[in-house]
């Protein structure tokens, strides 16, 4: 794509001056989701020259009802996570470091052989597992006021910002996946709850959908790489003294709180 490097400059630019910017696909009508992918690949790589960041895993957005109808889409993205995204949990995160964060509880999967597809299914993905952990990601947009289409959040690397892992690493064989419940606190107060089942259908079916849509541009999940499955619920707005807190049945829990 011709505008590539210079969108992802762009969000780049965004991201470190706080700055949002237009929606993409106002400024470029013809950026499509195959163009935003290349452009997410760029902003990857401009991170990794610029600010010497090491990949560490990916996520999944977009892969529950309720977030899909929160921002108006009908199919998953993804995104990179980087070594800096990771908040140790009791660690604050500054409200001041983020644009417009929400907040997701998902289930993460560590995983200990490698996943390429074509043709990765839920069998392969729970045989390639490590094991699972409660988790949270916060995600943020450096576009204005969250007004996003499907390739406006890919291009900003799936609007990815921070996430958070619990204590507790469980072999998915203990457990069904599916029926894992997350009770969403913030601030003492239950906001939300949902199940696995919430995700696809199936937290791994999330899983194997990445590995397959990354094999179309023949990038795998490497071992050892956290993959966040998407969110149960959708995302909760976070304020600068706003704590969450996730429980999740069978993985314990895991919060974060804001400063």
């Amino acid at each position: 794509m011709e505008d590539s490097r210079a969108i992802a400059e762009l969000l780049y630019e965004a991201e470190k001056s706080l700055t949002p910017v237009e929606p993409l696909t106002a400024t470029w009508p013809d950026l499509t989701v195959e163009k935003a992918y290349a452009v997410q690949l760029d902003g990857v790589a401009i991170r990794r020259q610029r600010d010497s960041l090491k990949v560490i895993g990916k996520k999944i957005g977009l892969t529950s009802l309720a977030m899909q109808k929160l921002i108006g889409v009908s199919e998953p993205d993804y995104g990179y996570l980087f070594d800096r995204m990771l908040v140790r949990e009791g660690e604050p995160v500054c409200r001041s470091r983020l644009l417009l964060p929400k907040v997701e509880g998902e289930i993460c999967f560590v995983l200990k052989r490698r996943l390429k597809g074509p043709g990765v299914t839920i069998a392969d993905v729970l045989r390639a597992t490590e094991g699972v952990m409660a988790s949270i990601e916060i995600v943020d947009t450096r576009v204005k006021d969250w007004k996003i289409k499907l390739p406006d959040t890919i291009a900003d690397n799936a609007s990815s910002a921070f996430f958070v892992l619990g204590s507790k690493l469980v072999d998915p064989s203990d457990l069904d996946l599916r029926l894992i419940g997350m009770v969403m606190e913030k601030n003492g107060e239950v906001v939300s709850t949902g199940a696995g089942a919430a995700v696809l259908g199936h937290p791994a079916a999330s899983v194997a959908w990445l590995a397959n849509k990354m094999g179309e541009f023949g990038v795998a999940l490497e071992e050892g790489e956290v993959i966040l499955s998407g969110a149960v619920t959708a995302a909760v707005e976070a304020g600068a003294k706003d704590n969450f807190l996730m429980s999740f049945g069978g993985l314990g829990t895991v919060g974060v709180r804001f400063c």
